[in-house]
């Protein structure tokens, strides 16, 4: 991997910089050699049984070399060779530096010998799920290596993911490079994921992998071509581990890599060395004899060729050994140290300061600086060829994620914009999510919220219900104040009904008025005229009584409301009730020996007004005495209004009174009915029996008006109610008689009225 080779001018620079130094190591060396491992267990564990030979001697346990003192073992970037290596390593005691991801161990003996360059990998994990939710990415999916490290993250990591929202629409495995593995095996099985996720209606895909991951990543787009996937069309955002890296093997060079475009990496965190970038640009392969690693780079970075050792010329480029590396593309050789090669740069050190602490009586000192130079660091930054943000464990938990959005460039797919990944489009305000049968549970439908309740932000599991005074908008989003409603003399229905009970208060006051100035004719005499200025005056109350019922309400309008209402009626129908059995005991009487002469009367009449009134009079006392009515606010019948009106205090005493004025209406049409045929110069039976048919009808129609209406029109039906009852006892029954009176004053006279009689 042609990458990789900067790895080894990290450590090659390291050390040339410490043997340089006087003040570390100044009487010794530091030496080192370099073993490929191939990312295979055969040739890992075959270059640790190397370290325990002689030089150029593969004998295990026979070492007879004292000048070259082995004093440490830097680690591969790969998780499964650290593995290895520290299987035969830590039962010599030798110390281990690892830079690349922990290997999984709980061998004390192991554990004890292994020294960790890599940092705490909870804390990428960590930045992946902040990342994820900074951009609201919760429908995503998941590549892992087929090994230990990639179930690790199956098992622990994921389920975290989904504790905070996120889903996944598939976990998908790459397979892992082994002995027995061909390439073409690992391309087949990598495909069969690589269909998957470029399929899958996500739009961000998480890849945990290794270092050597990569190569297989960037074989299948290639082998996919003849899969009919459009890659270029299927854009997504990639997101990988700190432990990937952007590596290639030689013939890969030229391929494309536009699939990737846009991908966000976690790094380790590096600085810029001073020196090692005009170190790096300093090499030439021609100069730099001992370097048996850089004319083999040279030639598969460049594609070139050197003669061989005989002088003899392959077809194609001659190397000239003047070829520039910062013109390499990044995916081949990136100029900049990497955070694998940082890493490898402090594993030298390390291993320097802790030989020179061995043989220096400062070693509490050094060891201390040592430390300090290694540990007090940040310890990560995102990675791409730009840095867009970072992530600090160490920093204060608000600012130990930071991003810069403006400085990221997302696949062409998106067009620059933000890209979404999500399951189904966010719920929008006044909309709350439902659960979408045998789907994972980020993926939900959007129901409206229910009535009185309202969503404020997207993606509500649950809509919140609007206070008692507030109503919802129109969208449902917000919560809007309700206005205080009641019928007032402001508006058309109220000014109306003032006008209409106003009109019928003139004209019966007009009505009364006749009567009195005619009060000695047959027609006003007749039936007991102070019945008639009883009932004239009940209705004039019964009119006026009706404006209590406007404007707003108060303790005392809620008091006199019903009950005026209640005796006035109960008083005009007494009336009523009174004339109508004075007519049939007027006809009782008028036969020859009848017994009913002595209960004919003023004093009857008056008993009967008195006693029905008063027992309507006593009903309302018990009501006032007990729960009285009280102004109140009606915040739950209407829903976008609140009705400021009179609370009944008790429904049932309210119906008590309305219910006894009914009985009174039923008796008297009942009684006015049966006799409507008697004899009567005048027909006041009659006009009664039509009287009391429209104040029934219309009382009989109000009671299911006015459970079917809310607010200021139940208000409102009772006073039509009143008024048009009212109405129909003033109009059928003294009509007729100011017709007579009025118009026809010749048939005012007793003459007259014996003529009907007879």
């Amino acid at each position: 991997m042609t990458q990789l080779y900067q790895h080894i001018l990290a450590l090659v620079f390291a050390v040339k910089e410490i043997n340089a130094n006087l003040q570390i190591l100044p009487n010794l060396t530091l030496g080192f050699h370099i073993y490929n491992s191939h990312f295979s267990a055969s040739w890992t564990y075959r270059a640790s049984l190397e370290l325990l030979s002689s030089y150029s001697r593969f004998i295990p346990n026979y070492k007879c070399d004292t000048q070259n003192e082995l004093a440490a073992v830097i680690g591969s970037p790969n998780s499964a060779d650290c593995l290895h290596m520290a299987n035969i390593l830590s039962n010599y005691k030798i110390p281990q530096l690892i830079y690349g991801p922990a290997p999984m161990r709980n061998i004390k003996t192991e554990v004890a010998f292994l020294n960790q360059m890599f940092p705490n990998i909870d804390h990428e994990y960590e930045g992946i799920l902040k990342l994820l939710l900074h951009f609201g990415w919760l429908w995503t999916g998941v590549v892992i290596v087929n090994d230990e490290n990639g179930e690790r993250f199956l098992q622990s990591v994921v389920p975290k993911f989904i504790l905070r929202g996120i889903c996944f629409d598939f976990i998908g495995t790459f397979p892992t490079m082994s002995y027995s593995t061909g390439l073409m095996d690992l391309v087949a099985d990598g495909l069969k994921t690589f269909n998957v996720a470029m399929r899958s209606t996500v739009n961000v895909l998480i890849i945990h992998g290794e270092i050597d991951s990569m190569i297989l990543l960037r074989m299948l787009p290639t082998v996919s071509e003849y899969e009919d996937i459009p890659i270029k069309a299927k854009g997504k955002v990639w997101v990988m581990t700190v432990q990937m890296d952007f590596t290639s093997l030689p013939f890969q060079r030229d391929q494309d890599i536009d699939f990737l475009h846009g991908t966000l990496s976690f790094t380790i965190h590096s600085e810029e060395v001073l020196g090692f970038q005009e170190f790096v640009q300093m090499r030439n392969p021609i100069l730099e004899k001992e370097d048996g690693f850089m004319r083999i780079y040279w030639e598969k970075a460049f594609q070139c060729h050197f003669p061989d050792s005989e002088g003899n010329m392959q077809d194609g480029d001659i190397c000239t050994g003047e070829e520039k590396l910062e013109i390499l593309p990044g995916s081949i050789f990136p100029t900049s140290m990497t955070g694998h090669s940082y890493s490898i740069y402090n594993a030298v050190y390390a291993v320097a300061h802790a030989v020179h602490a061995m043989h220096s009586s400062k070693l509490k000192r050094r060891v201390d600086e040592g430390r300090l130079k290694l540990w007090n660091q940040k310890m990560w930054k995102s990675f791409r060829r730009v840095k867009v943000g970072k992530i600090d464990p160490m920093a204060p938990q608000e600012e130990a994620f930071s991003i810069c959005e403006e400085a990221i460039v997302w696949p062409s797919r998106f067009n620059q914009a933000q890209p979404l990944s999500l399951c189904n489009a966010n719920c929008p305000l006044g909309y709350q999510k439902t659960k979408k049968e045998g789907k994972p549970f980020c993926c939900y439908d959007c129901v409206l919220c229910p009535e009185g309740k309202i969503s404020n932000q997207t993606d509500m599991d649950e809509c919140l219900q609007c206070p008692p005074d507030h109503y919802p908008n129109v969208g449902k989003g917000s919560c809007v104040a309700k206005d205080i409603h009641f019928l007032s003399y402001g508006e058309p229905l109220g000014i109306s009904l003032a006008c209409f009970a106003l009109s019928l208060s003139f004209l019966t006051a007009l009505v009364l008025w006749i009567f009195i100035n005619h009060r000695d004719t047959p027609i006003v005499k007749a039936n007991n005229r102070n019945l008639s200025y009883t009932l004239l005056t009940s209705l004039l109350l019964a009119f006026l009584c009706a404006l209590l019922f406007i404007g707003r309400p108060k303790k005392v309008t809620c008091l006199l409301r019903q009950t005026a209402f209640g005796v006035i009626f109960s008083v005009a129908v007494s009336c009523v009730l009174t004339k109508t059995i004075i007519v049939v005991l007027a006809f009782m009487v008028t036969k020859p020996g009848s017994s009913m002469r002595k209960w004919v009367g003023k004093q009857q009449a008056t008993s009967i007004l008195l006693s029905c009134s008063l027992i309507q009079a006593a009903l309302c006392t018990v009501w006032l005495a007990t729960s009285p009515p009280f102004p109140a606010l009606d915040m739950h019948s209407m829903s976008k209004e609140i009705i400021l009106g009179c609370n009944e205090g008790s429904v049932t005493m309210f119906y008590c009174v309305l219910g006894f004025m009914g009985l009174l209406a039923i008796v008297s049409f009942s009684v006015a009915f049966l006799a409507r045929k008697l004899p009567d110069s005048f027909n006041e039976a009659k006009f009664i029996t039509f009287s009391m048919l429209v104040f029934c009808s219309v009382w009989l129609s109000f009671v299911p008006t006015y459970l079917s209406t809310k607010g200021k029109y139940m208000v409102a039906v009772e006073i039509f109610s009143m008024l048009a009852s009212s109405a129909g006892l003033l109009g059928c029954i003294f009509a007729p008689k100011c017709y007579i009176i009025v118009m026809k004053p010749e048939l005012n006279n007793k003459d007259q009225l014996r003529r009907r009689n007879q």
